[in-house]
């Protein structure tokens, strides 16, 4: 971490970093997911990475980034839900150069950036596909497993990005994660977790401010209980799972 830490600016002035994002929306061995939402106009203050990181775009505004070396600007146009994904870089600050909000999710990669300690290696080829797996239900019949979101919308030999979007009372069906996964909500829902080998439903809020970190594990499959459409963003983590 280092906001906080003062360094000096291209002119000679002494500048004090801040955080990379606003608020921390969930923090934990793995990953550390950051509010960031700026006003036309504001600016995300001076701010250095230290991790390698995603952004998820959740209300979409032109930006102006800024680097402390005096390196061009880079203009920035994202689209909702769109995904990009960055390494480390040098201090930069991010300004909202529109005339709308601009609000997105960070998600910091902890495990092969701050908190690498060497017993996380990258693939640096993708696994070869996974045979489709078959599970017995509980009557007996033979289930197909399917994938865990709907569409890719975003892949790198570290991380692969669902869109999964449900109308009430249509389910996503069997699936089985095989890496760890964060789930983020760009339309918000009531969802319902329910798990192959009978144990007991999980009833999950998702709001657009409700982030989960969730382990590969059980067959299940996801329902939208709600009223409402769900959508939603699901990172998986393929450097912990099926790429170690």
């Amino acid at each position: 971490m280092t906001a906080g830490q003062t360094v000096t600016g291209p002119a000679g002035q002494r500048i004090v970093l801040a955080e990379i994002g606003q608020t921390v929306m969930l923090d934990n061995d793995r990953v550390k997911v950051w509010d960031v939402t700026l006003a036309p106009g504001e600016s995300q203050p001076w701010h250095l990475h230290h991790n390698p990181y995603l952004v998820i775009n959740l209300e979409a505004s032109p930006g102006r980034m800024d680097w402390l070396d005096g390196a061009p600007p880079r203009y920035l146009q994202e689209y909702v839900g769109g995904v990009v994904f960055r390494p480390t870089s040098p201090v930069h600050m991010l300004t909202n150069v529109g005339t709308t909000r601009y609000r997105n999710r960070l998600v910091e990669l902890k495990d092969i950036g701050e908190d690498a300690v060497g017993d996380v290696v990258p693939a640096l080829v993708p696994r070869p596909a996974r045979p489709t797996e078959i599970v017995i239900g509980s009557a007996g019949e033979e289930i197909k497993l399917g994938p865990v979101g709907q569409h890719i919308v975003f892949e790198t030999d570290l991380v692969r990005v669902w869109e999964t979007v449900l109308d009430p009372g249509v389910r996503l069906p069997w699936h089985r994660h095989q890496s760890p996964h964060v789930e983020l909500a760009l339309e918000p829902g009531q969802i319902r977790i329910e798990r192959l080998d009978g144990a007991p439903a999980e009833s999950v809020p998702a709001g657009v401010d409700a982030v989960a970190y969730r382990e590969p594990g059980a067959v299940q499959s996801v329902v939208n209980a709600g009223t409402t459409r769900y959508r939603n963003r699901l990172i998986e983590l393929k450097y912990l799972g099926e790429n170690r």
